[in-house]
C-alpha cells in the first residue's frame, strides 16, 4: 500500500493530540502535588503577547481538525473556544481525535494535488494539498504543540522530549 497524503497528515496528528493529551494529564497533577491552584499554569505565558496555555491547545485542534477536513473535502467541525480547565482541555483533545479517526481515508486520494484555500483575515491564500500540509498544516500544529509543551515545562512540570514524542 503506497504512502499518502492521509498517512501523512491523520496519524500524525492524532499521535500529537495524544501525546499533548499525557502532558496535560502530568500539568494538572504537577499542580495538585505542588499545591497551587491549576490557574497557575493555565495562564501561564511564554511572553506577554503570546497566547495563555489554553488557546494553545485550542489553536493546536483547530489547526489539527481544519488541516485534516481540507485535505479530506469536509466540512470542519467548529469547536467553541471556552475551554479555561485541565478536564476542559482533555475533553477538547479527545473531541478532535475522535473527528480525525472518523474521517475515512478515501476522502484523501488526490488530495496531495488539491487546491486548498485558506482565508486569514483579508488575505486568500491558495496552494495544492501536500505544500498546505507540509509547509503550513504540520508547522502551524507542531508550533503550538510545542509552545503548550514549554509552557508546562517553563513552569517546573517535569515532562521531557520523550514525553512530547510518544513512545
Amino acid at each position: 500500500m503506497p504512502f499518502g497524503i492521509y498517512d501523512a497528515s491523520v496519524p500524525v496528528l492524532i499521535a500529537g493530540l495524544t501525546n499533548l493529551s499525557k502532558i496535560l494529564a502530568k500539568g494538572a497533577a504537577h499542580a495538585e502535588a505542588k499545591g497551587f491552584k491549576p490557574e497557575a499554569l493555565l495562564q501561564a505565558r511564554l511572553a506577554p503577547d503570546m497566547h495563555p496555555l489554553p488557546n494553545q491547545i485550542q489553536i493546536a485542534s483547530d489547526a489539527a481538525k481544519g488541516a485534516a477536513a481540507r485535505l479530506a473535502g469536509v466540512d470542519i467541525p467548529s469547536f467553541p473556544d471556552t475551554e479555561t480547565t485541565f478536564p476542559e482541555l482533555q475533553a477538547r483533545i479527545e473531541k478532535t481525535i475522535a473527528f480525525l479517526k472518523g474521517l475515512d481515508p478515501a476522502a484523501f486520494t488526490g488530495a496531495e494535488d488539491r487546491e486548498i484555500v485558506l482565508k486569514v483575515g483579508a488575505n486568500e491564500w491558495k496552494m495544492p494539498g501536500r505544500q498546505f500540509l507540509t509547509a503550513f498544516a504540520l508547522p502551524n500544529f507542531y508550533f503550538h504543540l510545542t509552545t503548550a509543551y514549554a509552557l508546562l515545562r517553563h513552569n517546573g512540570v517535569e515532562i521531557g522530549k520523550r514525553d512530547f514524542l510518544g513512545g
